[in-house]
């Protein structure tokens, strides 16, 4: 069964209309979901809508209500609410473009293919695809998506390209309250120098497909064997009994040389602890820059 467009419409640029089609790129099916089961009957639990001191109630009498303060709700019937809904409109228009680079991460929210939605949008939209490419921008717009509008980027990918929404600047934390206590410090030359060259050793082309979710995978097996085992209760192995306790606070400096030597092989892989880092006492603290 071929996938369903989740929209279609045209990419403007200026005087230049591109027929698209949009899908979503991501799937949740790698998740392992739960229910939750009354034991005795084995049954599913389901939940009733109740209100305090009255319990049950119908579904006809529920509204939805917006607390403007303690105790006190503005009701709004869903007609009032779907009047307010944006119109889906049929077009992107791409009003602005802006270094690749130029967007924090943080901003981007979920990815959509774009294709062409016929063989006659084919030479417009690898126009737009290629240019992209070549000046290294990102076309971004609004687009109103099921009754809200999006912040959008469109930026070439492979032979198509990719929209993705992204958040509105009111919908983000401000990072200097989770950084400030961080040390404006220079680190040492020769540390610096060492983490730059384990990095460069380390680096290589991303492959997707090598990294799994290793929770999920143990989360599976674990359903197959409680399966097999007809319900029994299954105790998980301990893999660290008896191992020696490892120390938890590490030369910054040998432990990078070391990683260098080849002799931290499995500091990144499962069940390696995370060491604590202690500068080297013979050496002197950076000091702070100036603002």
């Amino acid at each position: 069964m071929a996938a369903r467009a989740y929209w279609q419409g045209q990419i403007r640029l200026a005087l230049v209309s591109i027929p698209v089609e949009i899908y979503s790129a991501t799937r949740s099916g790698a998740t392992v979901a739960f229910k939750q089961i009354h034991e005795p009957s084995g049954q599913p639990i389901h939940y009733e809508k109740v209100v305090t001191g009255i319990g049950p109630v119908d579904k006809d009498e529920i509204m939805k209500g917006y607390e403007v303060k303690k105790g006190e709700y503005v009701l709004l019937e869903q007609d009032e609410i779907d009047a307010v809904k944006l119109e889906s409109k049929k077009t992107l228009e791409l009003t602005q473009f802006v270094d690749a680079d130029a967007i924090d991460v943080l901003y981007y929210e979920k990815p959509y293919f774009v294709v062409p939605a016929d063989d006659l949008a084919n030479e417009a939209f690898i126009v737009l695809r290629e240019a992209l490419k070549r000046t290294k921008k990102v076309g971004l717009g609004q687009l109103a998506l099921r009754g809200r509008e999006y912040i959008v980027s469109l930026k070439p990918s492979g032979r198509g390209m990719v929209l993705e929404t992204l958040r509105y600047a009111d919908e983000m934390e401000k990072a200097q309250g989770y950084f400030r206590e961080i040390p404006d410090e220079e680190p040492e030359a020769e540390l610096l120098d060492l983490a730059e060259a384990l990095i460069d050793r380390k680096s290589g082309p991303f492959h997707p497909q090598e990294f799994h979710d290793r929770y999920v995978d143990a989360l599976k097996d674990l359903i197959e064997r409680k399966r097999k085992s007809r319900g029994k209760t299954l105790v998980a192995q301990d893999d660290a009994a008896g191992a020696p306790a490892a120390s938890n606070v590490v030369d910054l400096m040998a432990a990078l040389r070391q990683s260098m030597d080849g002799k931290g092989k499995g500091g990144g892989k499962r069940g390696a602890k995370s060491a604590s880092i202690k500068a080297p006492a013979a050496r002197k603290p950076a000091t702070k820059k100036r603002a």
